[in-house]
């Protein structure tokens, strides 16, 4: 394959960058602020290597975090619940909700949603809906805080931007912090609350520094890389 060629406007902001700095993160949202913008609202994305073996069960990391600024985005969640629980969750924001019947509606091949929360008892149905929602990420599991009893609180805070994480099998950790239209202030909030909450996952087994690379960028932007703090 032949070498990517970057638009003039990353070109732009790449020069900015001291590839082998660590910048304080106020500095490295200004810096983003800074650079060209693209045609929409980018993504402000963040990717976070940590010192882990992924392969080990115990520090495989996953789970689910809700930002103290949001994404700016809101997710299309459905719902798998019955009766009562269902309408209650199609007026927490889920734009479906219901038991078998959706189970096969999403077996033949519907997938316009981000999100699918499951009550424990719906698991008969869903859980034979693995083949489908796998391979997109959409499986409901309880270690994500989306097969629980709470649907309704559940569909509420996903709907709002809940966020689930898990470690690929480099140890990265890849999630949105915002958009390029948030202040630096609320994105430096979102990275610190995400970061915080890392911290508080750490494998016993871990030794060292357990976050090694802290990066932030646009969609249409290079990286730059965030000094962190060890505990």
């Amino acid at each position: 394959m032949g070498k990517k060629i970057r638009s003039k406007k990353y070109r732009e902001a790449a020069k900015q960058v001291d590839a082998g700095k660590r910048y304080a993160a106020s500095e490295a949202f200004d810096m983003l602020s800074s650079f060209p913008k693209a045609k929409f609202d980018e993504t402000v994305n963040l990717a976070v290597k940590l010192n882990i073996d992924p392969r080990k069960a115990e520090q495989n990391l996953r789970g689910a975090i809700a930002l103290p600024h949001g994404t700016g985005k809101q997710k299309r969640v459905i719902a798998f619940c019955e009766g009562e629980l269902a309408d209650q969750a199609k007026e927490a924001g889920a734009i479906e909700a219901g038991g078998e019947e959706l189970a096969k509606k999403v077996a033949e091949g519907w997938l316009d949603f981000d999100q699918a929360i499951a009550h424990p008892s719906q698991m008969r149905h869903v859980g034979k809906l693995g083949k489908v929602l796998g391979p997109k990420g959409l499986m409901p599991t309880p270690k994500a805080g989306t097969v629980t009893e709470d649907v309704v609180s559940a569909v509420r805070e996903f709907s709002a931007g809940k966020l689930e994480f898990r470690t690929d099998p480099a140890g990265n950790i890849h999630v949105p912090l915002g958009k390029r239209s948030f202040s630096s202030s609320k994105l430096s909030d979102n990275l610190e609350h995400v970061l915080n909450h890392l911290k508080s996952l750490k494998p016993t087994a871990v030794k060292g520094n357990y976050i090694q690379k802290v990066s932030i960028s646009g969609t249409m932007t290079p990286g730059v890389l965030v000094a962190v703090e060890q505990q």
